[in-house]
């Protein structure tokens, strides 16, 4: 996947007119970009939402500024180092370490399963505009991986014995693979993970749905801001289209910094089917400017982030 979206980029970026994609750049003005940073702070309120539903004793201000210090840190440093940082800033407000691991699992699970079923609502989308699916029926192997998340997450938390069933079947088919790993460790891991997030799980789960699909839209309203701001219009390409583009794409921030380069070509070549060739510097100029923020700002917020948790969680120690 990474050859393939490398090969599309450098064809794409081979065909752009750079002079023209600084043009469109040049229409931002002032007031947008504190707007852009306004709606990016809403973005990653909802994103990390589900730490405070899911982990008690997190609040949302909380939540956020741990979900902003994992991604500085799963961008700067390989894994697990933003699980340490996590469950170290949980262990320092007074968490206890498994409540913060099966919350945090959670939220990583709740999010997997937007995240792959976000096409289901590009289909009804298309089936709504009359469109064509086309390869776009692709997509339905990642909505297959969100319904098999969603799936086995109900066995878990249904019984115990479901739940040591799951992880007995999971650690068995990771056994042939990996030697090392023993099923009844995996067995064990699913029943504690159930105990460990039951309490909350069905207060949290239909919020923590809400709150991530809301970042969805947050998100899709930022590229449409971005889009607008650089001079590229409704007339030329409709909100559903970018909707549309945006939805089948969406999958594809499994990879490395959120799927730069594959998501942007995939958004880049619907809109532009849509528009036209005329618009292709417009919406590369829209892009780049989603991309500073949405891949910029988190980084940005969670050096702040972990500036603020030093800064506390040293006094406290002084204070200690």
């Amino acid at each position: 996947m990474a050859l393939v979206a490398t090969v599309m980029v450098v064809r794409l970026v081979g065909r752009v007119d750079w002079s023209e994609v600084w043009d469109a750049l040049t229409h931002l003005a002032w007031w947008q970009i504190p707007l852009l940073l306004a709606v990016l702070v809403v973005r990653q309120v909802l994103n990390a939402l589900p730490l405070s539903l899911y982990i008690p004793g997190v609040s949302a201000y909380r939540a956020t500024q741990n979900d902003q210090v994992a991604i500085l840190m799963s961008t700067i440093a390989p894994p697990p180092s933003d699980i340490a940082l996590r469950m170290a800033m949980f262990s320092s407000w007074g968490v206890p370490v498994a409540k913060g691991l099966a919350g945090t699992l959670m939220n990583t699970l709740t999010f997997y399963i937007v995240r792959f079923g976000a096409p289901v609502v590009g289909f009804v989308l298309l089936a709504a505009t009359g469109g064509k699916v086309g390869l776009r029926w692709a997509d339905l192997i990642s909505v297959a991986i969100s319904v098999g998340i969603f799936v086995g997450l109900m066995l878990v938390i249904r019984s115990e014995a479901l739940a040591r069933k799951v992880g007995t079947t999971a650690g068995r088919a990771a056994h042939r693979v990996r030697k090392r790993v023993d099923p009844e460790a995996w067995a064990a891991a699913c029943v504690q993970f159930r105990i460990d997030i039951a309490a909350r799980f069905r207060r949290g789960f239909p919020r923590s749905l809400l709150a991530l699909s809301a970042m969805l839209v947050v998100d899709l309203t930022m590229l449409l801001m971005a889009l607008r701001f650089v001079g590229l219009d409704s007339s030329e390409v409709p909100v559903v289209e970018v909707a549309i583009a945006y939805l089948f794409a969406y999958p594809f921030t499994l990879f490395p910094f959120s799927g730069i380069g594959i998501v942007d070509a995939l958004v880049l070549a619907a809109v532009v089917q849509a528009g036209g060739a005329e618009v292709e510097a417009a919406a590369v100029a829209g892009l780049v400017v989603w991309r500073v923020f949405t891949i910029g700002g988190p980084l940005a917020l969670g050096a702040l982030g972990l500036a603020a948790w030093r800064r506390t969680s040293g006094a406290a120690t002084t204070s200690q």
